[in-house]
């Protein structure tokens, strides 16, 4: 048996010894390399589904926006109770095949992970109204913090920040509910969308505002107030990574900066560390700050090098 090549020869297989090369691959899979989770094949969660889910989830949320345009009063709610039919269907699916990786402990049977998938689901329609809220203040702090929108509708449709918001505080909601894989994923389809770095742990209040948005970062432990403002390149960051007696790091501790209310960080800020940032503060463009400063503080670079 012959097989074509891009130039219209034709190989056999044996020429690449492949039988050789299969049997060198399983054995890593299976011996020497072996990362399967408690060193079980298991079903991944489904990056495709997964932003066809996101899709369906903002459609549902601001259906004239994300959903159908020449939706009416008469069949709004008739498309959205449909739309998440669908959709909270296909999320129950996914969070089931992201639990089998969220836990060290020995995974529980099918029915049980089904019930607790359908649970995580449930939890997370219910908080869908919550959600929406946030997410109008988000769209109208964009509004009102940027000079050249000219309306609500462009900043939903061609804002990166007001994108990559959206899919956090979806992530975060999951998150928080016990999916934090189904969260990371969501997190990483809107960063390679937008971007913009959100991970899904991080604490972030109302009306927040990520303008232009490019390469900006948010940890993990990041505690962010109401109204604030990010500028692109901005870096929320850790500064060491606590390690135990043998060396591995420790996962899950306080490293990230907390930002308080009313904080404005303008363009490539990096700040690292378990560090507060008071109310009402400006964070000048290109500082480099790993120490607290009280609020109303206004720290620019030209300060930091003085320091």
């Amino acid at each position: 048996m012959t097989r074509d090549t891009f130039d219209g020869t034709s190989v056999k297989p044996s020429h690449w010894n492949l039988a050789s090369v299969i049997e060198q691959l399983r054995v890593s899979r299976e011996a020497t390399h072996n990362i399967r989770h408690h060193g079980r094949v298991r079903e991944l969660p489904s990056r495709e589904a997964l932003t066809i889910i996101v899709n369906g989830l903002q459609a549902a949320l601001f259906p004239t926006h994300y959903g159908r345009p020449n939706l009416t009063d008469e069949s709004i709610d008739f498309f959205v109770g449909d739309t998440l039919n669908t959709t909270l269907n296909r999320l129950a699916e996914q969070v089931r095949r992201g639990l089998q990786f969220s836990s060290e402990e020995a995974i529980p049977n099918e029915e049980a992970l089904t019930r607790q998938a359908q649970d995580i689901t449930r939890q997370f329609a219910a908080g869908l109204p919550e959600i929406r809220g946030l997410l109008v203040s988000d769209v109208q702090a964009a509004f009102s913090g940027d000079p050249a929108a000219t309306s609500v509708a462009e900043i939903m449709l061609c804002y990166p920040g007001t994108i990559a918001i959206l899919y956090y505080r979806l992530a975060h909601s999951l998150h928080r509910l016990g999916s934090p894989f189904l969260a990371r994923l969501i997190s990483d389809i809107g960063h390679s969308m937008t971007g913009i770095d959100i991970h899904p742990g991080a604490q972030i209040g109302a009306s927040f505002f990520i303008d232009h948005g490019t390469g900006v970062v948010i940890g993990e432990t990041a505690i962010i107030g109401q109204r604030v403002r990010l500028y692109q390149h901005v870096t929320l960051g850790a500064k060491r990574f606590p390690a135990d007696e043998q060396g591995v790091l420790i996962k899950g501790v306080p490293r990230h900066p907390i930002v308080e209310d009313d904080v404005v960080i303008y363009a490539g800020a990096t700040i690292l560390g378990r560090i507060t940032i008071g109310a009402g503060s400006t964070i000048g463009g290109n500082v480099w700050l790993t120490q607290s400063v009280p609020p109303a503080s206004n720290v620019s670079q030209a300060q930091m090098r003085n320091d």
